[in-house]
């Protein structure tokens, strides 16, 4: 087995300040960075702090900024890195650090109890929903969300422009939103909510231009912006702008 030693500046501080500190770090074959930052916690710095749960790709809570880029530990090879090259990890930058590598996620969250549920239709129990193969593939991609907030970090809108975070959902929960609208069996409409209103008036979808960072380093490799933000946006064109739908919408409004 080959070792080496990798040189690490990991981010050391609380929601007062901190700065990079450096590590040199003994790396296996094999190993992903997570590896290398519990070595680190195990003879070197004890009281470094970071979030992980499954090591596997699948619980979402690794995340941090590998070289800039947001990414999962866990998921990071260290064979993707030169033995040469400096690995800089710090915390998620669009959220508030809580200690070291661990960030304040509960913007998340809240944006999360935002969004209205599922309506069921009515007339129908729990157990008698019928779809097609075809309607529930629509959807199915976007199922597979471990919510790392990676999508959300990267997002400039939220990011970079601090106020905007009380007007957006940003990516994850928009796509929960267009995930919502193609399902076949959702009566919200029937029950007096337009998502495509709500997802453009309530939640922000008009602050995406769509330079999909998102999709770019979502883990799941769910393609956020194609097929869940992109659509959206078009049923939303369609029921502002298209006269159309304009002129029924006034005809059913008086009727």
């Amino acid at each position: 087995m080959s070792t080496y030693l990798a040189h690490f500046k990991v981010w050391r501080g609380d929601p007062d300040g901190g700065a990079l500190q450096d590590y040199d770090v003994e790396v296996n074959d094999g190993e992903v960075v997570l590896d290398i930052i519990h070595r680190l916690q195990a003879t070197q710095a004890q009281d470094l702090a970071v979030r992980w749960n499954c090591k596997a790709g699948k619980c979402g809570s690794c995340s941090a900024e590998i070289n800039g880029r947001p990414r999962l530990l866990c998921m990071t090879r260290m064979s993707v890195f030169g033995r040469e090259d400096v690995i800089t990890v710090t915390p998620m930058r669009a959220f508030p650090v809580i200690r070291d590598l661990v960030t304040d996620v509960s913007f998340n969250y809240a944006k999360a109890r935002e969004i209205p549920a599922f309506v069921p239709p009515e007339g129908l129990k729990p157990g008698e929903y019928r779809m097609t193969q075809d309607d529930v593939e629509r959807s199915q991609e976007f199922r597979k969300c471990i919510e790392c907030f990676l999508c959300q970090d990267t997002c400039h809108v939220v990011r970079d422009h601090e106020e905007n975070k009380a007007a957006f959902a940003g990516p994850r929960f928009l796509m929960r939103i267009a995930e919502l609208d193609m399902h076949p069996l959702d009566a919200a409409a029937e029950a007096g909510l337009d998502r495509k209103v709500s997802a453009q008036d309530e939640h922000g979808l008009g602050y995406c231009n769509i330079t999909k960072c998102c999709t770019e380093v979502c883990p799941e490799h769910i393609k956020i912006t194609d097929n869940a933000l992109i659509p959206l946006k078009e049923r939303v064109v369609d029921r502002k702008y298209d006269p159309l739908v304009w002129l029924g919408a006034k005809i059913r409004r008086r009727a």
